[in-house]
């Protein structure tokens, strides 16, 4: 009775059926693999990267769709000789063999002069420490001025007359001047750092103003005299000039008194 069920589903068509569909999907799946993979790889297909250096962004979009490749702008940098928004540097280089569909990365020249901060080297640098920090942002530096202080030392910098702080954004073409000592000051004498416009030194401060003081006029003291004469009343305010005059008191002599002897002590008695 079992052997008579099985050989009925064996031979069921809807079984087959299932089967036969399950391969047909399986075959479609590899063969679609199989060429999609090229397709999307771009298989046996290659192109030569055109040179778009010095071109607008705009002239080498065009350029490269045209060889089915893509444009990307990775950075931008600034020349002053070259156009606004041209092509500075690409990559991969002009001349390479790549597939359809590549991503050219692009540098763009700005339109703009770009402005980058200040470091903190005002009074935390030397001068040669000072220099080569700039120099690597790219700024340009004119000559250093040297004011009092102590040799080598950065105690600010300026530009087109003003003073700068740290942090102040400033355009990479205007030069920096950086005030530096010159050895000149005392290691004892004190000097202010100021981070603004202006710098005082110990021996360039201003005098402050002085204050005129109050002058308390001086007043002499009532006179007494030990050999019996009392001065008369005086004012305070009297001024040290004017003159005092004094009455004759008498002084009342002062007479001993007179001693009393003393009890005589009781005799006791028996």
């Amino acid at each position: 009775m079992a052997s008579n069920n099985f050989l009925k589903k064996i031979l069921n068509p809807w079984l087959w059926l299932n089967i036969l569909a399950m391969a047909i999907i399986v075959i479609l799946i590899s063969m679609g693999l199989r060429y999609g993979l090229d397709l999307y790889t771009h298989h046996g297909q290659t192109v030569e990267v055109p040179s778009i250096l010095h071109k607008t962004y705009n002239d080498a979009e065009d350029m490269l769709d045209k060889v089915h490749l893509d444009i990307v702008v990775s950075d931008t940098d600034y020349v002053k000789t070259m156009q606004p928004d041209c092509v500075l540097e690409q990559s991969p280089a002009p001349g390479e063999i790549v597939k359809p569909g590549r991503l050219i990365y692009v540098k763009i020249n700005a339109s703009s002069t770009p402005r980058r901060p200040l470091p903190d080297i005002i009074d935390n640098s030397s001068l040669r420490d000072a220099q080569s920090r700039l120099t690597a942002l790219g700024f340009q530096l004119g000559e250093p001025e040297y004011i009092p202080g102590e040799k080598e030392w950065v105690y600010g910098i300026k530009t087109q007359g003003r003073q700068l702080a740290t942090g102040d954004r400033v355009s990479i073409e205007d030069p920096l001047v950086i005030q530096v000592g010159d050895g000149r000051r005392d290691m004892s004498q004190p000097v202010t750092y100021i981070d603004s416009n202006t710098y005082y030194f110990g021996e360039e401060e201003e005098e402050e103003e002085e204050k005129p003081q109050k002058v308390r006029p001086h007043y002499r003291r009532p006179v007494e005299r030990r050999e019996g004469y009392r001065a008369e009343s005086t004012e305070p305010s009297q001024p040290a000039s004017a003159t005092s005059s004094f009455t004759k008191v008498d002084i009342p002599s002062v007479t001993t008194a007179p001693t009393v002897p003393s009890a005589p002590k009781p005799v006791k008695t028996e």
